[in-house]
C-alpha cells in the first residue's frame, strides 16, 4: 500500500526509471556476489573434506613400513590408530566455541593449516613421540573442520542438507580412498621411502587454504550466536515432513539447549562412537589383514581403497533417501548387516574372497554420511545442528579411542585375525539397535524441553 502511494505522488511528475538501469544497479551486483560467495564456499567445503582422511588412510597403507622404521610394537602401533578418535574427541568438542568467538570460516581455514603442517612434519619429527604429536597436529584441524562442516551446511544450505551433506560426505570418501589407492605406487616410485610417501599429502591439505581465506572473514554465522532472520525462517530438509512443523514452532532463544537430557543425542552419539570405531580398524587394519593372508602390500592398499571408494557414490546417494524417509531404521538395519557378512568373509576366506569382502565393508562404512545427515535432521536450528553435532562427534570419537588399540593388543597376543574380527563383528550388533533408535523421527529440543 505504501509503495503504491509513494507512486501514485511521484509518477505524474518523475518518469520511472529506465529498465535497463534498474537491472544493472546495485542489487545485481550484491546479487552476484552471494552467488560467488556460495560457490566459494561449496568448492572450500569439497577441498576441506577431501583432506579430513588421507592423514589416516595414507598411514594405514604403510604401517608396516612406519612401524619398522620407528621400531614400533603392535600394541604401540594399535596405539598409532587410535590417536585419530582421541584427537577428535578432545578438540573437536572445542569446534562451536572456537567458531562462537573467530566465525566458523576462521576456524576451518586454521584447520587447514594445522593438517598441512602436520602432514609436511610427522614424517621428519624423529622418533615415535615426535610422529605422534605432529600426528595430533595434523587431527587436531581435521577434528574441528569434522564438526563444523555439518553446522556450516545447514546454517548456508538449509533446504539442501540431504545433497550438500551427500556431497561432503563424497568428497571426503574421494580423499580418503585416493590416498589408500596410491600412497604405495607413489612412494615406490620416488625411491621407496615411506616419508616420502606420506609427506606428499601436504600439498592437497595446502591448496584446501586456499578458499577458506576470503570466507575466513565472515563472522557472522558462528554457531551459539543470535540466530539470524533467515535461520528463523529456515525450514529443513524440503522432504521430511516433521522437519516443515518443526520449522514452523517458535524458538526460545534464551533458554540453552540441555543436549545431554535427549535420548536421541545419546544415541547418535553411540552410533557415532561405533561407527567409528569400525572405521578406524578398517583404515588402520585391513591392510595388514590381506597382507597377512598372501595379499600384495600394493593389492592390500587397493583394496583398502575399493572399500574407501565405496563411499564415494554411497556418500551422495544415502543421505538424499534418509532426508526422504521418517525412520532411518531401515537404512541401519542393510548397513549393519553388510558388515557382518563382510567380517566372517574376512575370518573364513581373507584372500579368496578379498575384493567381495572390500566391498560389503566399503558399503557398512557408509554408517557416517548416515550419521552425519541425522545429525543435520535431529536438530531444528543451526544452534541445534551445532551442538548436536559438537556433542555427537566428541562422545563418539571418545568411544572409539579403545577399538584399534584393543585390535592391536589382540592381534598381538593371539598370533592371528580371529579374536579381534570377532570383536569387530560384535560391535557391528549394538551399533544397528542405537542407529535405529538414533533414526526415529524426533528432534532434540523436543525431548530436552521435556
Amino acid at each position: 500500500m505504501m509503495v503504491g502511494m509513494a507512486g501514485e505522488q511521484t509518477r505524474t511528475t518523475t518518469p520511472p526509471p529506465p529498465r535497463a538501469s534498474a537491472e544493472s544497479g546495485p542489487p545485481r551486483t550484491a546479487t552476484h556476489a552471494g552467488d560467488w560467495s556460495k560457490r566459494l564456499l561449496v568448492v572450500g567445503i569439497v577441498l576441506a573434506a577431501l583432506n579430513l582422511r588421507p592423514a589416516i588412510t595414507s598411514l594405514g597403507a604403510l604401517l608396516e613400513e612406519v612401524r619398522g622404521g620407528l621400531g614400533m610394537s603392535g600394541s604401540v602401533a594399535g596405539l598409532l590408530t587410535s590417536v585419530p578418535p582421541l584427537c577428535f574427541a578432545v578438540f573437536g568438542v572445542m569446534a562451536p566455541r572456537l567458531a562462537r568467538r573467530f566465525g566458523p570460516g576462521a576456524v576451518v581455514c586454521a584447520g587447514m593449516v594445522a593438517i598441512t603442517a602436520g602432514l609436511l612434519l610427522r614424517p621428519y619429527a624423529g622418533g615415535t613421540a615426535g610422529f605422534l604429536a605432529a600426528s595430533a597436529l595434523a587431527l587436531m584441524g581435521i577434528a574441528v573442520s569434522n564438526v563444523l562442516m555439518p553446522v556450516i551446511v545447514k546454517r548456508h544450505f538449509p533446504d539442501r542438507v540431504g545433497t550438500m551433506t551427500g556431497l561432503y560426505s563424497m568428497a571426503l570418501a574421494l580423499g580418503t580412498s585416493t590416498a589408500a589407492a596410491i600412497t604405495v605406487p607413489m612412494t615406490e616410485a620416488l625411491g621407496g621411502s615411506w616419508q616420502t610417501g606420506l609427506a606428499l599429502w601436504a600439498g592437497p591439505a595446502a591448496a584446501a587454504v586456499l578458499p577458506w581465506l576470503p570466507l575466513a572473514r565472515d563472522r557472522g554465522t558462528a554457531p551459539g550466536g543470535p540466530r539470524t532472520a533467515g535461520e528463523r525462517q529456515e525450514r529443513g530438509p524440503r522432504s521430511t515432513p516433521r522437519a516443515h512443523a518443526h520449522a514452523r514452532v517458535p524458538q526460545p532463544s534464551a533458554a540453552p539447549l540441555r543436549i545431554t537430557r535427549s535420548r536421541t543425542a545419546w544415541a547418535l552419539a553411540v552410533f557415532f562412537g561405533l561407527q567409528a570405531t569400525a572405521a578406524y580398524i578398517t583404515m588402520g587394519w585391513m591392510p595388514q589383514i590381506f597382507r597377512d593372508a598372501g595379499v600384495p602390500a600394493s593389492t592390500a592398499g587397493l583394496l583398502l581403497a575399493v572399500t574407501m571408494a565405496m563411499g564415494v557414490p554411497l556418500a551422495f546417494v544415502i543421505p538424499r533417501v534418509a532426508t526422504r524417509l521418517p525412520h532411518q531404521g531401515p537404512i541401519v538395519l542393510a548397513l549393519g548387516g553388510c558388515g557382518l557378512v563382510g567380517y566372517a568373509g574376512l575370518y573364513l576366506a581373507p584372500a579368496g574372497g578379498a575384493w567381495a569382502w572390500a566391498l560389503l565393508l566399503g558399503i557398512a562404512n557408509c554408517a557416517f554420511p548416515l550419521a552425519l545427515t541425522m545429525v543435520g535432521m535431529r536438530a531444528r536450528s543451526g544452534v541445534g545442528v551445532a551442538q548436536l553435532s559438537a556433542f555427537a562427534q566428541s562422545t563418539g570419537y571418545l568411544i572409539s579411542i579403545p577399538g584399534p588399540l584393543l585390535v592391536g593388543v589382540l592381534y598381538q597376543h593371539s598370533g592371528g585375525w580371529g579374536l579381534p574380527l570377532a570383536l569387530m563383528a560384535a560391535l557391528m550388533v549394538p551399533q544397528t539397535v542405537v542407529g535405529v533408535l538414533a533414526g526415529r523421527d524426533r528432534t532434540v529440543e523436543e525431548e530436552a524441553a521435556r
